[in-house]
């Protein structure tokens, strides 16, 4: 069974897909599929309108569309299905879903069938139909294999940027004795590791039962695991209570130096509490009080780095929602440097967390280019604006809207 999430814009995600345990004729089911059907996603923002072609399955076994997916079954005498694929792709066919053929409002938006099946598309003949098919079936499969070439440089980053943070952490420059510790390896011998609870005054959480009642238009931040991310604390999206509210529950208010750390959902990514979200509050949020043993960013690069996911692997739970909770949080081994040392660690962690950033953001320009060319080009192609039989597919998309 095939569904929104296997529908991607690479091809279907067979990875993705659920089976349904139908006993029976399967071609009476509802939403079977059938070779050349086109799939259009159905329902939500972020996923409406986004086209997936259908030949056959990898096992053989036969496929069916979950009901937020809809099947466009061309008639093959007038409308070859490769190129209503294209057509629908295409910046005109999908600035018309959003123009004519949603309904709903926000993530609740809905693709409305009836009309998609009076929507206008262009019928060149038959022959011209294939031939600017096949020419995209061509041209689309070389920008979707660098793509595929970028996933994997994004890959090899992140894993040359944990490889980096873990020497870096465990004072690999220092050219003192070193010792190997059990759990975190080989480490400079004058360090200690001691359990977190011996380092900071308190471990606390946040509020842990439903804090919709507090909820106000403004008042005193109150962060959730949603507003922790990889690069810090994120307000999007932030709720307020008041301020009596936040005296009342003062076990969860946050000072700044404070690490926040999630307790379920992505258990154990970190963040320091800045200084502007001093005497905010928090939900469900582990809470490690600022000591005199560890500096805040220390700490922070600390949960975040794969040395710190490593022992959060060991301890969480819950199979619905993994999660940790303050007892496996106090007994985090740290490795304890010198004050001065955990400042040039912290140095060293923003110079190489800066390198590998720039270079992101220089992929991921790279792709947003190469999504803009797929599109101009298909656009270009469907709409008749140069001859396919004649093109390259290199240069054909200067002044179509690249």
């Amino acid at each position: 069974m095939i569904g929104q999430a296997s529908n991607q814009p690479g091809g279907l995600d067979w990875s993705r897909t659920r089976f349904h345990d139908f006993q029976g004729n399967p071609s009476a089911l509802k939403g079977y599929l059938r070779m050349d059907d086109v799939l259009i996603n159905s329902t939500g923002t972020g996923t409406l309108g986004r086209i997936g072609h259908f030949n056959d399955s990898p096992d053989g076994l036969p496929c069916m569309a979950d009901s937020h997916v809809t099947i466009a079954r061309t008639d093959p005498d007038q409308l070859y299905s490769r190129f209503a694929y294209y057509w629908f792709t295409s910046r005109p066919f999908q600035e018309y879903i959003f123009a004519a053929l949603v309904v709903g409002a926000t993530n609740q938006i809905e693709l409305n069938r009836d009309r998609l099946g009076d929507a206008p598309i262009p019928l060149p003949p038959l022959p011209d139909q294939r031939r600017i098919a096949d020419f995209l079936d061509t041209e689309i499969a070389r920008i979707d294999k660098i793509h595929i070439t970028m996933r994997t440089l994004k890959v090899l980053l992140q894993e040359r940027s944990d490889a980096q943070r873990s020497l870096i952490l465990r004072g690999a420059e220092k050219p003192d004795a070193r010792t190997l510790h059990p759990v975190l390896g080989d480490l400079p011998a004058s360090w200690r590791v001691i359990p977190l609870k011996h380092l900071v005054p308190r471990v606390g959480v946040g509020v842990v039962v439903d804090p919709s009642s507090y909820f106000t238009e403004d008042g005193v931040p109150f962060l959730r695991g949603s507003n922790i991310t990889e690069s810090g604390i994120d307000l999007t999206g932030v709720r307020f209570i008041s301020e009596a509210n936040s005296r009342t529950l003062w076990r969860s208010r946050l000072n700044s130096g404070d690490v926040v750390v999630i307790r379920a959902g992505y258990p154990g990514r970190a963040a320091v509490v800045p200084d502007y979200l001093d005497g905010s509050n928090c939900a469900s949020l582990i809470v490690i009080k600022r000591g005199n043993h560890l500096l805040p960013k220390y700490l922070e690069a600390y949960f975040n780095s794969p040395l710190g996911a490593a022992y959060v692997n060991s301890v969480r739970y819950g199979a619905a929602q993994e999660q940790i909770n303050v007892s496996h949080v106090v007994d985090f081994m740290v490795p304890v440097p010198a004050l001065h040392e955990q400042e040039a660690i912290v140095r060293n962690l923003q110079l190489s967390n800066a390198s590998i950033l720039t270079l992101r953001e220089k992929m991921s320009r790279q792709e947003l280019l190469l999504a803009e060319r797929r599109q101009a080009l298909i656009t270009a192609a469907v709409t008749g604006q140069f001859d396919v039989s004649t093109a390259s597919g290199r240069n054909v998309t200067e002044g179509v809207g690249v």
